[in-house]
């Protein structure tokens, strides 16, 4: 296999699509809905990083999925999941819903509060093979634990406080102090997507503040450093 030439794209906040419904504010990362762009359609297996904030009361009706692994990270409030398979679940901060749609699913998602507005990132990716089972997985993760260390919190092998997904890759979550330092290493000609939550650091140097991604391939090696405390999601992918 020709060796891949390592290249790193960077997408202020700013440049990301913005939508406000009144009930919804998203920003989206990749092309989604009415929002259309054919060279931003996706990354590697990668197809959807959703910003979005609801309202209370709140959230996305029933609706069709099939032939997708669906991530909701939650970052503040909780979100309700309802689907066809029966599941019922509600899933707060420090949160992870998997949803793998497979030959077909129905669900919807509101805000589960009908006080409190809620944030999260909904985060989709193709799966390694189409018409699989649908399946549903809801986990929690300890805060504490991400602290100046990167924490799987989805992975190809799940755990007690991992998601599954049915594809090669990980997400990773951090709170890293101002000052620390974090490597993180990944196999050859793979690829990288990589969202500072809050705070401000750099990527092998390439500075990144609140809400800034990046698309680096083939850095087999990355070393982030925080300017200020950094809450960051890495997300390792084939």
């Amino acid at each position: 296999m020709k060796e891949a030439i390592a290249v790193i794209q960077v997408f202020p906040a700013h440049t990301r699509n913005a939508t406000d419904i009144g009930w919804l504010k998203s920003y989206k990362n990749f092309s989604f809905g009415d929002y259309f762009d054919e060279e931003n359609v996706g990354f590697g297996v990668m197809r959807v990083c959703n910003d979005d904030d609801i309202a209370a009361g709140r959230g996305f009706g029933p609706h069709p999925h099939s032939d997708m692994e669906i991530v909701s990270i939650v970052l503040s409030g909780a979100i309700k999941h309802e689907d066809s398979l029966g599941h019922v679940a509600v899933t707060a901060a420090n949160g992870v819903q998997r949803m793998s749609a497979g030959s077909g699913v129905i669900h919807a998602e509101y805000n589960a509060s009908e006080t409190e507005p809620m944030s999260l990132f909904q985060l989709w990716f193709m799966p390694q093979k189409r018409g699989m089972e649908p399946s549903f997985e809801n986990v929690t993760y300890e805060p504490d634990a991400m602290i100046n260390a990167l924490l799987p919190v989805v992975t190809p092998e799940g755990g007690e406080h991992q998601a599954k997904i049915h594809q090669d890759m990980s997400i990773y979550l951090s709170k890293l102090e101002a000052g620390k330092e974090l490597v993180f290493t990944q196999g050859e000609n793979r690829r990288i997507f990589f969202m500072v939550i809050s705070g401000k650091c750099s990527a092998n140097e390439v500075v990144l503040e609140t809400k800034d991604s990046a698309r680096m391939q083939a850095e087999q090696t990355v070393t982030i450093q925080a300017l200020e405390d950094t809450h960051f999601m890495l997300i390792d992918l084939p």
